[in-house]
């Protein structure tokens, strides 16, 4: 494994632990790497919709309009996964602060 990919695996595994803390901008950044290939990452439109829409819930404007960019070039299918994904992530979260 190349060090710019060790890199990129180390930074995505970073925004996932701070997006798991509420943090809008680690959101949004995973929406990027994920609609642009970035950080050791295969281009997943569903993954970056589902982080978009993430962010987008908490507040960022931004992320509202990478979703939708994208959304362009997904079909109605992969839109209604991606909502179905990042449903079940804040479920998850839910139950781990109950948990806590």
């Amino acid at each position: 494994m190349g060090h710019s990919l060790k890199a990129g695996m180390f930074l995505l595994e970073t925004r996932m632990a701070d997006a798991a803390m509420g943090d809008i901008q680690a959101l949004y950044e995973l929406g990027v790497a994920y609609s642009t290939g970035t950080g050791g990452v295969e281009v997943d439109f569903i993954e970056a919709h589902k982080w978009f829409n993430l962010a987008a819930l908490n507040g960022s404007a931004l992320a509202q309009e990478c979703r939708a960019d994208i959304a362009e070039d997904m079909t109605a299918r992969e839109i209604a996964e991606a909502q179905r994904e990042a449903r079940a992530w804040l479920a998850d979260m839910a139950d781990r602060r109950a948990a806590a």
